[in-house]
């Protein structure tokens, strides 16, 4: 179980107030499928993500980062209880998907990397660091099906 200081919480809350989920999700995931073609492989029934742009501008993958980001909104909301909060992700993602569970970091990357285009110099390395650990629960939780 992983222990939260009342520090870490205060910053998770400040810093997740201020993320807008409908913005940071199609971001994060567009990122993802430019920047790593090979998870578009998950997504076929997307359509088009031939380019960038036609990544970027595909509403599939913006109403999936949507749903990414509101998964993580929930985990936020109850840090103590991340684990069960996906498990049945993690099953369904194991089992029925077969995505490979390091795709999950690569996606907690893209988010953190869209975070700090957001937000500059006040995503600085206490808040980072911070956030890094909560994606890293995230991400255990995510994966935990596949061990």
């Amino acid at each position: 179980m992983v222990k939260w200081t009342d520090a870490e919480r205060a910053t998770m809350k400040k810093v997740w107030e201020k993320v807008n989920i409908n913005e940071v999700g199609p971001q994060a995931l567009a990122r993802l499928l430019i920047v790593y073609p090979w998870t578009q492989r998950y997504f076929g029934s997307f359509g088009d993500l031939s380019s960038p742009a036609a990544i970027v501008g595909n509403p599939k993958v913006a109403a999936h980062g949507k749903i990414v980001l509101k998964s993580l909104d929930k985990a936020v909301k109850n840090l103590d209880g991340i684990k069960n909060h996906y498990v049945e992700l993690s099953e369904i993602h194991s089992e029925k998907l077969h995505v490979d569970p390091d795709n999950f970091r690569l996606l907690g990357d893209c988010v953190s990397i869209v975070l700090a285009l957001k937000f500059g110099s006040a995503f600085n390395c206490e808040v980072q660091n911070t956030f890094q650990k909560f994606l890293a629960v995230v991400i255990y939780a995510l994966s935990r099906q596949y061990y």
